[in-house]
């Protein structure tokens, strides 16, 4: 057999074949290289190359300028990130040249981020510490960042609208211009919001507007417009705005635009009435009534913690919502500015004035330590000059009789008077014109006497400093006629009757004959009067027989002699309120001894029952006339001898005892003869009117 023959293996051409690198030791090593020469013409390749590399180089240094101005081209700012690397080689570009566009550039964009996150993160806690932050960003130059930056914070937290408010508030003291544009903003974001029936926008620009309005930044003019607008031609959603509208600032209308006020709630009446609005909108109106009859205790004008501007370092802008506008939408785009460092110059300068110099610049040369020493040391010297024309005091005075008389009525005058800017301690002369103002009247006026009674309860130095001027005037009372007399009287009666002043103030009033004067009975008549139609006869007795009360008015019901008591009873009578003297007279009954005639009618009618008196008496014999005259000694005994003669023989055992009425003199006689020093005589007489007296025999020793 045969074997199989297997064809040969063709030998393969090695020119085809690639050349294979040699394989590294491990997978994860590269492939190694070998190394071979070069030829002339590849070196010279090589160093061409290197040569175009390092003009690459240069030339990538530039792309940096390059890329911003690319982003300078139709872009507005916030619109661009930038990678911080490359931010940071823009920096260091534009840093050598601070005109350039480059930048002014980047300094807006800080100032851009800057203002966006203060205003981020303000709230009532921190609005102290943000507003200095604030101003050390130069916020001329960034006042429409500021102004588009705070809309829409307000607008994402509605909640936030009296925090935001009170920060506009503060930066519009030092910058106007801050907050005008701001309210300019906001009219001209209603108006737009209104024209395309955006309840959102609308809602959320009116709330700030009202809060702008109780900051004092904007005047009233332009949120009575807003109201006027909404309840003109009502819907559910104009009404509903409305409604938020009021309750924002309701209060502010009620004391500083009573009369508008009213017209715009008759207005919500009306529309209440007329029924042509949803239920739903309907109880939000009812709402708003029941709000306004509780005085807003849920809405105050000024939240407790925002109050952080004085009204007389507030700009008040009047803008109208149909007048043309200045929007100044090209404040949110950079621009570049020829004189960057001449007005950052000038912001500095602002910065300073508002927040002072720093620590650092404090410090600086003597030269300028010296010349802070000597300014202090002007100020001091002008701190010790002392006024004595009283120049100032006369101009408070004016201002505050033009602020009374200009007023509506007294919850405005109120209001108004409490904006005069008074220093510590004259406080007494706003009571003091309060009263004088209602003593030049031809007749009194309850309006004072509203006045002075909203002072008392609002703080309890008002009522020290009325209540003091009762006393003063009390004591001068006899300086003043008649008719401002009769003012000044009813003014306090009123304060009386409202329980303005405390009762114990009358501690200072006695009434007797040798304490009063004409003019101070008249006055306390009036004043009582007054009470009396305010409070009820009966009320005002009741209120006379408190403790404490009468306690601190023994002067008007004395008690400690009886003539003062009769006067006092005479007095009270004599007026019509003889009801408040009944615990005098019940004194004088206990107190006060009897008559003469009353005496010697007595002594007659106990000599009558003498007689009978004795004959029951087994123990004791008919005194003899040797002994005993006929005339019996009667007379007053005082009360402190009167209770020791009692606590020591009537105590004893009795041996008889009579009683004797006499109607005609209202007067019980007691006589009693005891058995110690028998056979004398001891007669108590008790009269009704309070009269005291013991009635002895001559021959009675007195113990």
């Amino acid at each position: 057999m045969s074997a199989a023959v297997l064809p040969l293996p063709v030998p393969l051409d090695t020119s085809l074949q690639k050349r294979k690198r040699s394989r590294s030791p491990t997978n994860d090593e590269p492939p190694s290289t070998r190394r071979r020469s070069h030829s002339p013409v590849e070196k010279r390749q090589q160093t061409e190359n290197k040569g175009n590399g390092k003009e690459g180089e240069k030339e990538k240094q530039f792309d940096v300028r390059a890329e911003f101005n690319k982003l300078l081209i139709n872009t507005r700012s916030g619109g661009v990130y930038v990678p911080p690397a490359r931010l940071r080689a823009m920096q260091e570009a534009a840093s050598a040249n601070k005109t350039s566009p480059e930048y002014q550039r980047l300094s807006w964009d800080a100032l851009r981020k800057s203002i966006t996150g203060i205003v981020n993160r303000v709230n009532i806690a921190n609005i102290k510490q943000v507003v200095p932050e604030l101003f050390q960003e130069n916020l001329i130059r960034g006042r429409g960042l500021f102004a588009r930056s705070i809309m829409k914070a307000q607008a994402a937290s509605l909640p936030f609208t009296p925090v935001f408010a009170a920060l506009v508030a503060i930066l519009n003291t030092k910058l106007p211009q801050v907050g005008e544009l701001v309210l300019i903003r906001l009219t001209s974001q209603f108006r737009r919001a209104y024209k395309r029936n955006d309840k959102i926008v609308c809602h959320s620009t009116t709330t700030f507007v009202a809060h702008l309005v109780n900051q004092l930044v904007a005047d009233e003019l332009i949120a009575l417009q807003i109201l006027f607008l909404l309840l003109e031609r009502p819907t559910d959603d104009s009404i509903e705005i409305a409604v938020g509208f009021m309750r924002e600032m309701g209060a502010f209308l009620a004391d500083n635009s009573p009369k508008a006020n009213a017209i715009v709630f008759e207005r919500f009446r009306t529309v209440l009435n007329e029924g042509n609005i949803s239920h739903r909108v309907q109880y939000m109106i009812e709402v708003l009534m029941q709000v306004r009859k509780d005085k807003y205790k849920d809405n105050p004008i000024v939240p407790e913690g925002l109050d952080l501007v004085e009204e007389e370092e507030q700009f008040t802008h009047r803008i109208q919502l149909e007048e043309e506008l200045q929007v100044q939408e090209g404040l949110n785009i950079f621009k570049h500015d020829p004189n960057f460092l001449e007005n950052e110059e000038k912001y500095k300068a602002i910065k300073t004035e508002i927040l002072g110099e720093d620590s650092d610049e404090a410090s600086g040369s003597e030269e300028d330590s010296d010349e802070e020493d000597s300014d202090e040391e002007a100020a001091e010297t002008m701190q010790e000059i002392e006024d004595r024309t009283e120049t100032n005091l006369v101009n408070l005075r004016r201002t505050i009789y033009l602020t009374i008389m200009n007023a509506l009525n007294y919850e405005e005058a109120v209001h108004k008077l409490l904006k005069v800017q008074l220093q510590e301690g004259q406080e007494s002369e706003m009571v003091n014109m309060i009263i004088e103002c209602c003593s030049q009247e031809r007749s009194y006026s309850t309006f004072y006497g509203l006045v002075a009674e909203r002072f008392s309860k609002l703080n309890r130095v008002w009522t020290d400093c009325f209540e003091l001027a009762f006393r003063n005037y009390y004591e001068t009372i006899h300086r003043y006629e008649t008719n401002r007399l009769r003012n000044i009287a009813r003014l306090f009666g009123h304060m009386f009757a409202s329980d303005a002043i405390t009762w114990t103030t009358l501690e200072c009033v006695r009434i007797t004959e040798e304490d009063t004067t004409a003019s101070s009975r008249i006055f306390i008549k009036i004043l009582l009067n007054e009470v009396m139609e305010s409070m009820g006869l009966k009320q005002l007795a009741e209120r006379f027989k408190d403790p404490e009360i009468r306690k601190a008015c023994e002067g008007m019901f004395p008690t400690d002699i009886p003539k003062n008591t009769r006067f006092s009873i005479n007095y009270f009578t004599s007026i019509g309120l003889g009801i408040v003297t009944e615990e005098m007279r019940e004194y004088l009954k206990a107190r006060l001894p009897l008559p003469v005639s009353a005496f010697v009618h007595l002594s007659s009618l106990i000599r009558m029952h003498l007689g009978s008196l004795w004959n029951r008496e087994e123990q004791c014999s008919k005194p003899n006339r040797q002994n005993h005259p006929r005339t019996i000694l009667i007379a007053p005994i005082p009360i402190p001898i009167l209770t020791v003669v009692s606590a020591v023989r009537l105590k004893q055992l009795p041996l008889g005892h009579s009683a004797i009425e006499d109607k005609d003199h209202e007067a019980i006689a007691i006589a009693s003869i005891v058995e110690h020093h028998r056979p004398h005589l001891c007669v108590l007489v008790l009269g009704v009117t309070g009269a005291v007296a013991l009635i002895l025999d001559p021959h009675l020793p007195v113990v």
